[in-house]
């Protein structure tokens, strides 16, 4: 009988320890939905529960993307805040929701005290409000992705050159239209339609679909819409 997961092995870029963390087998990842902004729903096995790897011996948690390198400060930040606190704890096993919810919060604080890029500090926020969604819990769920959406709206005005820019453009429009800013919503959704150096197609497309979206959302909740909407298509 294969199990659904598997071990890998990680050196630990805080102490050196090697670690061992698991990992979903490609065999058993069965998507069943995706969501407008990129969530993954699966069926049995969430391979979103094993994205962060957390060292046992000091604490530190990371991603797959993390820098790999501490400056002398940021290592001492590190120490103070999370490894002089440690108490070993093994995260390698399966894990439940509260398990992989605990450690993308640490990831977070991890990425935050070594002032990582703002796309992965905004990637870990999203996949937080995604984990409450799975949860059904609204309100936290809209708490991260207002967090998410402002820092990926940092990411987009520091970073905008060396990230997908439609991708990014379609998530600042469709986390806008799911906190209901619907008119910034609707002017991401127009750049990404209306910029004739995009050539993504997939995310062109994507736009009009959430533009029209947003458009039968502001009408459902009886509001004015602005004049670019007046028509059903951009």
């Amino acid at each position: 009988m294969v199990e659904p997961l598997f071990q890998v092995k990680v050196d630990c870029a805080y102490c050196e320890t090697s670690f061992q963390t698991s990992r979903v087998r490609p065999s058993f990842k069965k998507a069943t939905q995706t969501d407008t902004d990129f969530c993954i729903h699966y069926k049995d096995v969430n391979p979103d529960f094993y994205v962060v790897r957390v060292c046992p011996q000091c604490g530190y948690a990371s991603t797959e993307n993390s820098s790999t390198t501490f400056t002398p400060a940021q290592r001492e930040l590190f120490k103070e805040k999370v490894a002089a606190n440690w108490t070993l704890k093994d995260y390698g096993g399966e894990r439940n929701w509260d398990v992989a919810l605990h450690t993308y919060k640490l990831a977070l604080l991890c990425a935050q005290l070594k002032n990582e890029k703002g796309r992965i500090i905004a990637g870990l926020l999203h996949h937080i409000a995604w984990l409450y969604r799975y949860k059904k819990d609204e309100q936290q769920e809209k708490r991260f992705l207002q967090f998410a959406l402002e820092a990926y709206t940092t990411v987009f005005e520091t970073e905008g050159n060396e990230v997908n820019n439609a991708r990014l453009m379609y998530l600042l429009g469709e986390l806008n239209r799911r906190l209901k800013h619907y008119v910034e919503a609707v002017k991401w959704f127009g750049r990404v339609i209306n910029d004739k150096r995009i050539m993504d197609a997939g995310m062109i497309r994507a736009s009009r679909e959430q533009w029209a979206v947003t458009r039968e959302d502001m009408l459902a909740d009886k509001l004015e819409l602005p004049e670019v909407m007046n028509s059903s298509q951009p």
